[in-house]
């Protein structure tokens, strides 16, 4: 038997200490995460779905646990074909609860059988979202604790690169 899995999914642009937590903590719960990271042709990342991709592998290198793959289109059909019907989402305040609540009914909606749990992050990452990483980081702020040591190191990398390219 495979155990009880669940999707983590998300853009994590860059993955933060609050998205480690969530995935850390849900592992409490679940036998194994995936962590879906979402292509996004919309939106303009900082990082590659690639990259991102190999951070997050980086940051739980050895935990065989937790998986990590990329995914366009509805998250329900994602699901389907990882045979699972979890996904699992943060909720940092009472702002993030009315979207995440509203894509957790609409998944529902497209199949039935999805069920969203909902978690808390710990409190000391309570205030943290992968934007305002990206905007202290591009305002030369220190991000240390707020990302993975290796996400801060690409992070400082590649904020050098996009001012040199302004420049």
């Amino acid at each position: 038997m495979m155990g009880r899995l669940a999707i983590y999914p998300g853009s994590f642009d860059p993955i933060t200490n609050g998205h480690v937590d969530i995935i850390e903590r849900g592992l409490m719960v679940f036998d194994r995460i995936i962590v879906a990271v979402l292509e996004n042709p919309k939106k303009d990342p900082l990082f590659t779905t690639k990259e991102r991709m190999r951070m997050i592998q980086d940051i739980f290198a050895g935990q065989k646990e937790v998986e990590v793959r990329s995914f366009d289109g509805l998250l329900v059909d994602f699901a389907r074909a990882q045979r699972t019907n979890i996904v699992v989402r943060g909720l940092r305040a009472i702002s993030d609860f009315e979207y995440e609540f509203q894509m957790a009914l609409m998944n529902r909606n497209l199949d039935p059988g999805i069920e969203t749990f909902f978690m808390m992050p710990n409190v000391k990452y309570s205030f943290l979202s992968s934007n305002m990483v990206r905007e202290v980081a591009s305002l030369g702020g220190p991000v240390e604790g707020l990302v993975p040591e290796v996400v801060a190191r690409k992070l400082r990398a590649r904020v050098k690169i996009r001012k040199r390219a302004k420049t």
